[in-house]
């Protein structure tokens, strides 16, 4: 491999490929990695703990384990980013609330231990939307994130410090998690990979809880093989979970290449209208031509309820949330601010501790469930919620998948909305759906709009459908061919020019 080459330009399947060939070593590619982050993310700011001594020592294991000819792990000595809203035992997990911010958990979440068991290096905890509340990563308690296409424009959120670190070639891959479009909108604004699976199939034991009924794990990455590798990593029963699926997790690996000839793609024909930029709407076109082009039957359908999506959503997401942030109570963990009674402490503790968007949100959802508002809020919404599931039902007995918009527009100015809670929210709007119907779905970047910007374009598949969303994804960016290297004039500094798959 050249001197030239940047380990931190390289997709997570190639360096796999080069560790197991011994051209490089974990240690190096670790190193590479934090390398970049330490040069770099005083410009994006992903990170929130970035854990160089640990990952370097886990490193250094993997490649005595490979050495000594041992097993090592399906991702073993990739440097992946993970989501500050999963416990990590005896590392910082603050939810980018100062209400956690010396919070150490005594467990590791389910998906942590699983990555572990993969080998994948875990580099640091990535930035987010205070307790996954928001849409651009700015509410955060620790500062904004900025994206690295241009870094006077959020990353999209809440996962938006993971779907940076992954544009900014800080790590190959991330864990983000997908409440109403935290993973697959961030990825459509950074112009990169990022899926959330059918809910249930990824264990939420160790998620610090958003909204249950809606929370799911996804992964990141720029390639949509390194996203159903890392995918399959992650999924999977787990007791731990009341809510996780007791079935095998669909194989997303074999066919992955299988192409899409003979499958019918319904362009969800009422997301392309009013609302929506035109140049987002035109690159699902051009991706509905070219999955037509490749032998996929091509037609119209309709989400009739879909719009009420975002109305219900704030719903019964605040609902759930207020319920689940009742624990933050001064008394058993987190901050703490005494007072001189009960009452008084718990109010000086969550008026500190929470920011104005947790605050929103936990009084929104306290008056939906009040007497006298829970059927007229609360209970309608779930009604929504059940027209919105018979929608997708419907579709997916003409189609096997769904293609849409991921997000209405590209990237937007740092603080352009912030003083609009309803402007911020209307950027859920084509993914707040798919979380209500618990459906598996992907943003992958469709090409650039008018300002350079990426664009995301969204699949859907039917529950447990993660095999053909992966193969349909897959097909796609085989045509796109789509640079993951974010360029322009207020763009993050490049990595470094790649290895060539000839020079691999």
């Amino acid at each position: 491999m050249s001197e030239a080459t940047s380990l931190t330009a390289l997709d997570a399947l190639t360096l796999r490929r080069l560790l197991d060939a011994r051209e490089v070593s974990a240690t190096d590619v670790v190193h590479a990695h934090l390398d970049r982050v330490a040069e770099h993310d005083g410009d994006v700011h992903a990170f929130l703990t970035v854990l160089d001594d640990q990952a370097l020592a886990h490193a250094a294991d993997i490649d005595s384990r490979r050495a000594a000819g041992d097993p090592v792990g399906a991702l073993a000595g990739v440097p992946l980013a993970l989501k500050d809203v999963l416990c990590t035992r005896g590392i910082p997990t603050t939810c980018g609330s100062k209400m956690l911010e010396n919070y150490r958990p005594p467990y590791d979440a389910t998906v942590v231990e699983r990555l572990r068991a993969a080998d994948a290096v875990v580099i640091g905890k990535t930035n987010l939307d205070e307790f996954a509340m928001g849409s651009s990563t700015e509410n955060s308690a620790f500062g904004p994130t900025h994206n690295p296409w241009d870094l006077d424009r959020v990353p999209g959120g809440s996962s938006g410090g993971s779907s940076a670190a992954v544009a900014a070639h800080f790590a190959p891959l991330a864990i983000g998690t997908d409440t109403g479009g935290s993973v697959r909108q961030p990825a459509s604004l950074c112009g990169v990979v990022g899926m959330k699976p059918t809910y249930g199939l990824v264990s939420r034991y160790g998620l610090i809880a958003f909204a249950s009924s809606l929370d799911q794990v996804g992964p990141f990455a720029r390639t949509v093989g390194d996203s159903a590798h890392l995918f399959a990593a992650v999924a999977g029963h787990d007791p731990m979970d009341s809510t996780s699926i007791p079935r095998k997790v669909p194989d997303v690996l074999s066919g992955l290449h299988d192409g899409v000839e003979g499958l019918r793609v319904g362009l969800v024909a009422d997301t392309l209208g009013e609302g929506v930029e035109p140049s987002v709407a035109m690159r699902v076109r051009e991706a509905a031509a070219l999955l037509d082009k490749l032998g996929a039957e091509v037609i119209d359908v309709t989400l009739p309820h879909a719009r009420y999506g975002i109305a219900a959503y704030y719903l019964i997401a605040p609902s759930e949330a207020s319920s689940n942030l009742a624990r933050y109570d001064g008394v058993r963990y987190g901050l703490r601010r005494d007072g001189e009674t009960t009452e008084q402490m718990m109010a000086l503790t969550r008026a500190e501790g929470f920011g104005t968007e947790v605050i929103r949100r936990i009084m929104i959802g306290t008056y939906a469930l009040s007497a006298g508002y829970y059927d007229a809020y609360y209970v309608s919404a779930q009604r929504v919620r059940t027209l919105i599931i018979r929608d997708y039902e419907q579709a997916f007995e003409q189609c096997d998948v769904l293609l849409s918009p991921t997000s209405p527009s590209a990237a937007f100015g740092i603080g352009d909305k912030t003083d609009d809670p309803l402007a911020m929210y209307l950027n859920d709007i084509f993914t707040v759906p798919a979380n209500l119907s618990g459906m598996p779905a992907l943003s992958m970047p469709g090409g650039l709009d008018d300002q350079g910007l990426p664009v995301g374009v969204q699949l859907v598949a039917p529950v447990l459908g993660e095999a053909v969303l992966f193969r349909a994804a897959s097909a796609l960016e085989g045509e796109l061919a789509f640079d993951p290297v974010p360029r322009g004039r207020n763009a993050l500094h490049p990595p470094g020019p790649a290895a060539t798959k000839q020079q691999v």
